[in-house]
């Protein structure tokens, strides 16, 4: 689909009408500002850091020339109202996670992470060097952006719950935060499945809206002080293996920057990615000794669970099937996650096991 026919056939063409003077960048002195709007408060743990990461990246790589200024959920508009911002000129840029626009098209789900897939690594080496960027760039088309990776969480837990999860049966009825191709898993196991913004994770926990929820791990939950209404924390999940997030950029905008300023984006973009997840990584480890000496149960799935998750995932990794950008985009992301899979188990998998042995 063209994407000025799309954004034409669409209610974002009229907002597109509306705020063009808000689209177009400030300009001063051969100087210019784009406005990123992101999907989460400022101060967020990983999420509104890699934000800022990628925002002083680019202001000192040009020199002053590009200067990107942040705005935060809810100051300019809503947490998961970024996409329609950028792609309808509202906008220049976005921060966020593309799972959460897998109502734009399900192709979204895979640039962020889908139940039982990449692992950080794997889903990086498929991004770079396997087709991913050029699929994102085919979705991007449609909606009159051009987006990159830019921050990755590493694999997060299983989440945050008021009472221990004992069995399959404990999953039935449950109120459950999780967005994204993980969260419609969840749903299939019978849990009631809520996708709430990551700033209002805390007060739905503390007045009881959900019973549970999963944010993005031990840093970024400590932070947000999940455990002050959670007593129990199940550290493996199934859902979001190796988080990425993404930095989207108008289209019309983009084409309009210098080969040089591009260059820049997409240069912060990666350097963000690599950075944000070295982060996670490293502040993970220690945050989860802080949680347990502080009274946080540290707790695993049943088995039965386990595989719960797997057939509601099958189920749910299933149900867009036979879209035909989507099936492309979902067999180019497996055939390199097994190649890249099946290399890391017989290098680093072989020495871990003889070093940790």
């Amino acid at each position: 689909m063209d994407r000025r026919s799309f954004l034409k056939n669409s209610a974002l063409g009229g907002t597109a009408a509306a705020t063009a003077a808000l689209a177009a960048p400030a300009i001063a002195q051969g100087n210019r500002t784009l406005t990123l709007v992101t999907s989460v408060p400022d101060g967020f743990a990983i999420f509104d850091d890699a934000a800022e990461y990628l925002k002083n990246a680019v202001n000192t790589m040009s020199g002053g020339s590009l200067t990107i200024d942040k705005k935060p959920a809810g100051s300019l508009v809503g947490a998961f109202e970024v996409f329609d911002a950028v792609s309808s000129g509202q906008a220049d840029m976005y921060h966020s996670a593309e799972y959460y626009f897998g109502g734009q098209h399900p192709g979204y789900y895979f640039f962020t992470a889908v139940p039982f897939g990449g692992t950080a690594q794997e889903l990086i080496n498929w991004y770079q060097h396997a087709g991913g960027q050029e699929l994102h760039d085919e979705l991007g088309q449609i909606f009159g952006m051009k987006t990159f990776l830019a921050g990755n969480t590493g694999a997060q837990p299983g989440g945050w719950f008021r009472k221990e999860i004992e069995s399959a049966a404990d999953l039935q009825g449950l109120k459950f935060r999780m967005p994204g191709l993980g969260g419609r898993a969840l749903g299939n196991t019978g849990a009631s499945v809520q996708n709430v913004p990551g700033g209002e994770i805390y007060q739905a926990l503390a007045s009881g809206a959900i019973d549970g929820a999963e944010w993005i791990g031990p840093l970024a939950d400590e932070r947000l002080g999940l455990q002050e209404v959670c007593e129990f924390y199940y550290t493996g999940g199934f859902h979001e293996p190796g988080s990425a997030l993404s930095a989207a950029i108008n289209l019309d905008v983009w084409e309009s920057l210098s080969p040089a300023h591009q260059s820049i984006i997409e240069n912060a973009a990666m350097a963000t990615h690599h950075w944000s997840l070295a982060q996670s990584l490293e502040g993970n480890g220690a945050a989860l000794q802080r949680l347990q000496a502080s009274g946080t149960k540290v707790m695993s799935f049943p088995d039965d669970v386990w595989d719960a998750f797997r057939v509601g995932s099958q189920q749910a990794m299933d149900e867009f099937a036979g879209d035909e950008l989507y099936d492309r985009i979902r067999a180019s992301f497996e055939t390199s996650r097994d190649s890249s899979a099946a290399w890391i188990a017989a290098s680093d998998g072989v020495f871990t096991a003889q070093r940790d042995g």
